[in-house]
């Protein structure tokens, strides 16, 4: 299945701020803790605490999200089906980052250990 132009589009726009709490909603649900989430999102872009922080009070989108991260050189082997979409043959880059953020959070929920999320 392929992503639209529309949904790339939706994706770019979309602030990570509007995310964020349902990603840590659905981590705390299933027992895991902020600083998981955190650790798990400073793997695959590098930032630390600070730096979620700022990005969420200024309510960067995902676009500006990831152009300022520096994705890990593992995130290429974040594999599988998040949302209807094969994560590997997701073409647009950008939607792919993102798509490969919602596996790892994904993954930390259902109570995968770290070290296997941490590639």
């Amino acid at each position: 299945m392929q992503t639209t132009p529309e949904h790339n589009e939706r994706i770019a726009k979309m602030t990570f701020a509007s995310v964020y709490p349902h990603y840590l909603a659905k981590v705390e649900k299933k027992g895991r803790t902020k600083e998981e989430l955190h650790q798990v999102i400073s793997w695959l872009t590098g930032f630390d605490d600070k730096d979620l922080q700022s990005l969420i009070e200024e309510k960067a989108t995902f676009q500006e999200f990831f152009e300022r991260a520096k994705l890990h050189p593992h995130a290429n082997l974040i594999t599988g089906i998040i949302c209807g979409y094969r994560i590997e043959e997701i073409t647009n880059p950008l939607t792919q980052q993102v798509r490969y953020l919602d596996k790892l959070v994904d993954e930390l929920a259902k109570g995968r250990k770290i070290e296997k999320i941490l590639r």
